[in-house]
Formats: structure tokens, C-alpha cells, sequence
């Protein structure tokens, strides 16, 4: 591709906050929760490209004739692939995209096509944009866009704070994940964490089911715990884990955990698992469940007593299960394994999204 902004390239990236940053001089965004692509367009070349850098062209088909049609013939642009359907982001679908076979893909793409969600302006035919001001990419990205139709859409953008804060608590029920905050004046910078993102943050109760071992040591620290909840039917379901321990908390971890190691798979509600392969097509919430997403990845795991009860903090659930690592904030002593249930979790309402998807 003869572009004045090349691939490959890494996006620019955001740092987490618990707030709107204060003061003037910022452009807001809904937060999208699909898969973050740059997309280089060179005449009849067309490439999209995942945040690591990967082409994701044979995954998404149906958006190569419409970013043909509606883009210049030379581009480079960045955004969100995303699978909306029923009001809301379906992140489950989306990565059941990345598959192997072609003819499912091609099946998928029919049956749940995706759209792109564009929300930055890197290259403009020959002129490099990248150290141009946000607010007048996003305002020659508007310009540009201004007759798209899904599947190709443009991020809704303001600079009203107010606005901004409804969005974030509107927003979440139809899967986005928070807002984005973006210097009016900030150029763009691959790989630097210039921009923030201002998440949900939440506190769960969960009963600490089982643990995997470092990935360093001689099983002598603990890499992350796996958590459970107790579903209607009094069944307990692995929704995720917890991590990002420091080695001190690690090894500490393995000592705690000892007790509850004795006779665990005696009445374990996992018992089946334990000794399953845990080979793609089974239970879908199997902790050592092996898919085309943990290849290489040890996904062994120790089973525990269904006990002991830890206090996280997570931002967004998907399906039953936590979107991304749950963080660790303390043990409850006081609270029993049985209380460990899908009732204590805030539940919020989808927000439809057909003024951004229009028709």
C-alpha cells in the first residue's frame, strides 16, 4: 500500500480513570466494545487490521464492499468492529467471528453481520493527519462520513460534560463499556496511552472455586483465583477469574489456599471438569475449557473446597461471566459461599441504540 500513513501501525491507547478529567478541552465518546481495528484503504486494497496487528479481513466479508463504497480511495481510518443486534453490542457474537472455517464465517456474516463504528482520521489521500488536532480530524472524519449508512457508522461525539455523564449511565445496558475522554488538541500517537476511559466499577461477592498456578515458580504461587456464583437453580457457575497480584500476594495466596485445597474434589460442584479435557464444544463455562482463543495457554487449574468467599471488583458482565479479570480487593470472613449468587449484581436496563445504527 502506497499510503502516507503505512500499515502496520498500533492504535493509540487510553489510560483507565474513575472520572471525567476535569477542565475544558476535551472531545467525549461512548466507549464501544468490539474489536479495535485501523482500516487502510489504497484504491482496491483494503486491509483491517486488529489492534495486534493481524489482518481481519477473511473474518468480516460483508464490510469489504461497503467500506469500498463509502471511503476515499485513500484512507486510513480507525474504529470499532461490532456486532449490534436487539437494542444492544453482542460481544459473544462478534467473537464467534474468528473462526477457522471460511463457510462458517460466511454463515455468521449473514446471519449476524457486523458494522464498523469509525471514530478517528489518521490519513486523507496523501496527507498525514497524525500530528493534526483531534478536533479537526474528528471534524474532517464528520465531513467525510456524513452520508454513511450501517454498516458503517460514526461514533456519536460532544463536549458537553453533562452529556457525556448521560451517556455513561445510559449507555451500559446496550453494551458500551464507558466513556472516552480525547484532547481536542491532542494529536494521534500510536502505542501511547494519551487518551482515558472512564469505566464502570463494581463490587461482587464470589466464592473462590478453584486457582491456577503461576506461570513462574515451582507451584509455590498462585496466579489467579477462579470465581463462582450460584445460579437460580442453586447451581454454581464459573464466571471468571480474579489476578494481577504482586509475587509477595502470590506466594502469600498459595499458603491461604492450602486448607482448602484438602479433599476439595470430593463434593466439588466442578468435580466433572477436573478431569475433563476440556476439549472446544463442551460446557462453556468449564474453567480449564480450552478454545481457539487460549491456544498454548496452560489451562490447568486446582480445585478448592467452595468455601471461601473474596470481594472483587469488576466493570461489565457478558453472558453470565465477567467481561475482563476481576480485581481483587479483599476476603469475606463474614459472608457464607451460599449468598455467592447472580441477585446482589446491579442489573442495568438495555439503552436502544437506533439513533446511532439509523436506518
Amino acid at each position: 500500500m502506497q499510503l502516507a500513513v503505512a500499515p502496520p501501525l498500533l492504535p493509540m491507547l487510553a489510560k483507565r480513570v474513575s472520572a471525567l478529567p476535569a477542565g475544558d478541552g476535551w472531545i467525549f465518546e461512548p466507549k464501544w466494545d468490539g474489536f479495535r481495528t485501523l482500516i487502510f484503504r489504497d484504491g482496491e486494497e483494503l486491509l483491517l487490521q486488529s489492534r495486534d496487528q493481524k489482518p481481519l479481513n477473511r473474518y468480516f466479508p460483508e464490510l469489504v464492499a461497503p467500506l469500498l463504497a463509502g471511503l476515499p480511495q485513500k484512507c486510513v481510518l480507525d474504529g470499532e468492529i461490532v456486532v449490534a443486534q436487539d437494542g444492544g453490542l453482542d460481544f459473544d457474537a462478534l467473537q464467534l467471528r474468528v473462526h477457522p472455517a471460511a463457510s462458517r464465517v460466511q454463515l455468521l456474516s449473514r446471519e449476524l453481520p457486523a458494522s464498523v463504528v469509525f471514530f478517528d482520521l489518521l490519513c486523507e489521500g496523501t496527507h498525514d493527519l497524525l500530528g493534526e488536532p483531534f478536533r479537526k480530524r474528528r471534524a474532517r472524519l464528520e465531513e467525510l462520513l456524513r452520508t454513511a449508512k450501517p454498516p458503517l457508522v460514526i461514533t456519536p461525539s460532544t463536549t458537553d460534560r453533562a452529556q457525556a455523564a448521560d451517556w455513561f449511565e445510559r449507555f451500559e445496558g446496550a453494551g458500551l463499556d464507558g466513556v472516552m475522554a480525547k484532547a481536542e488538541d491532542g494529536g494521534y500517537q500510536p502505542n501511547k496511552r494519551v487518551m482515558f476511559k472512564v469505566k464502570h466499577d463494581r463490587d461482587c461477592d464470589c466464592v473462590v472455586a478453584g486457582f491456577r498456578w503461576h506461570k513462574t515458580g515451582d507451584k509455590d504461587s498462585v496466579g489467579s483465583l477462579l470465581l463462582g456464583l450460584y445460579d437460580e437453580q442453586a447451581a454454581l457457575q464459573h464466571v471468571g477469574v480474579c489476578a494481577s497480584f504482586t509475587l509477595a500476594k502470590r506466594r502469600e495466596l498459595s499458603e491461604l489456599l492450602a486448607p482448602y485445597r484438602k479433599n476439595a474434589l470430593a463434593e466439588h460442584p466442578w468435580r466433572s471438569w477436573a478431569t475433563n479435557d476440556g476439549a472446544e464444544g463442551g460446557e462453556q463455562r468449564m474453567p480449564g475449557g480450552k478454545s481457539r482463543w487460549s491456544q498454548g495457554k496452560d489451562l490447568s487449574w486446582e480445585p478448592l473446597r467452595p468455601e471461601l468467599v473474596v470481594e472483587v471488583a469488576y466493570d461489565h458482565m457478558q453472558s453470565g461471566r465477567f467481561r475482563h479479570t476481576a480485581q481483587f480487593r479483599r476476603f469475606r470472613s463474614d459472608k457464607a459461599a451460599q449468598d455467592c449468587n447472580y441477585a446482589q449484581l446491579e442489573v442495568v436496563a438495555p439503552q436502544e441504540l437506533s439513533e446511532i445504527f439509523h436506518e
